[in-house]
């Protein structure tokens, strides 16, 4: 596990998905990601596609820039109060 990189799906859900969106298990999941800090909590089906959107950019376009950004993102959604 890495601090920064996707959620890993329940096996669960995976039968659900196309294979190209299995990509989000070829890197090591993360504690936060672009999905948390750009897309509030949701439980519904359509959460989570919107979630693996955010997922599989954050896969395409991985850098340390992009990485910092979302530490930064995070640390103000924790000591602002704005996450749930």
């Amino acid at each position: 596990m890495s601090l920064v990189g996707p959620r890993p799906l329940l096996m669960e859900y995976i039968p659900k998905y196309r294979p190209d969106h299995a990509r989000r298990h070829d890197v090591k999941p993360g504690i936060t990601g672009w999905a948390q800090v750009n897309y509030p909590y949701g439980e519904s089906e359509e959460d989570a596609m919107q979630k693996l959107t955010y997922d599989l950019y954050y896969i395409r376009h991985y850098s340390l820039k992009l990485d910092a950004m979302i530490v930064l993102k995070t640390i103000y959604t924790m000591f602002a109060g704005k996450g749930r």
